[in-house]
């Protein structure tokens, strides 16, 4: 498991850990086996490897707060009514009664193969941009196609690293290369045009990871704002914190992280994900 060599180098952070046990493609997910552990308690044991200084699985399930305790971790068995992780999030704060200082890293509870240096390099981003309520991370997209996917977000970053705008759309939109796209009217047109296409290394174009260090004091703001439209045309969450003018600091990191878990399909690519780990650590 990558581990982090300087631990000095990094500010105090808390890592909290959201796992809701409902879930429609992977009913539930959390308790999901991994190579003999539930997959909550592989993120947990990632997230204390970043080196925060306390690692919390917040849930609505009584269930993950059991297995996750019977591996040495804190848990918080929380409202089931949230409607976002980041609402989870402000509760245990609240509960716990965090300074608005404190930097807290929101480590999703799908994500068992995520590169603890990711986490705390989230957390020193937020700690080095004192303007900014939250830090996230991007990498650079790698191909049209990844560009054009909706389900791929897309992160436009000012010239202080700042996060402009979010969206499931290719942007920055490049008026001129793209222009045979917009003139494209079928399908297989769209497709054809779009395979011509190549990026613009003097604009990259970046793919949003959803990981968030946050500042308390914004967590405890964040239940009172109100939903934006843009955040409702889109469905990204991040987009309320833009809309009511809160600068979000963006980490540029040069690959994409190992995927989440979401299907059945993707707990196969991490069970074998870990099973060759395992096999590479015995031999």
């Amino acid at each position: 498991m990558p581990s982090i060599d300087d631990l000095s180098a990094i500010p105090p952070f808390v890592a909290v850990v959201p796992a809701r046990l409902a879930s429609t493609r992977l009913p539930d997910k959390p308790l999901a086996d991994i190579g003999g552990r539930p997959m909550v308690v592989h993120v947990a044991q990632r997230a204390q490897r970043s080196g925060a200084t306390q690692v919390i699985v917040a849930t609505d399930s009584a269930r993950v707060v059991e297995a996750v305790k019977a591996y040495g971790f804190d848990a918080m068995l929380t409202r089931d009514d949230h409607p976002s992780g980041t609402d989870r999030l402000a509760e245990v704060a609240s509960r716990l009664g965090w300074s608005d200082d404190t930097l807290v890293v929101n480590v999703q509870g799908d994500e068992p193969l995520i590169d603890p240096a990711l986490v705390a390099d989230v957390a020193r981003h937020l700690a080095e941009h004192p303007d900014c309520a939250i830090a996230t991370a991007a990498h650079p997209v790698a191909s049209i196609d990844e560009a054009f996917d909706p389900n791929a977000v897309k992160v436009v970053i000012d010239a202080r690293g700042t996060a402009l705008y979010f969206s499931r759309a290719p942007i920055p939109w490049f008026r001129d290369s793209y222009r045979n796209v917009l003139n494209s009217s079928a399908s297989t047109d769209v497709a054809n045009s779009r395979s011509t296409l190549t990026l613009d290394a003097a604009a990259p174009v970046y793919r949003h990871i959803g990981i968030y260090a946050y500042r308390v004091g914004f967590l405890r703001r964040y239940p009172t704002l109100a939903a934006s439209p843009l955040e409702r045309a889109e469905s990204l969450e991040q987009l309320r914190a833009i809309w009511h003018g809160e600068r979000i600091a963006v980490k540029v990191t040069d690959a994409a992280p190992p995927p989440g878990v979401d299907t059945p399909e993707d707990l196969a690519r991490a069970r074998a994900a870990f099973a060759a780990d395992a096999g590479a650590t015995m031999a």
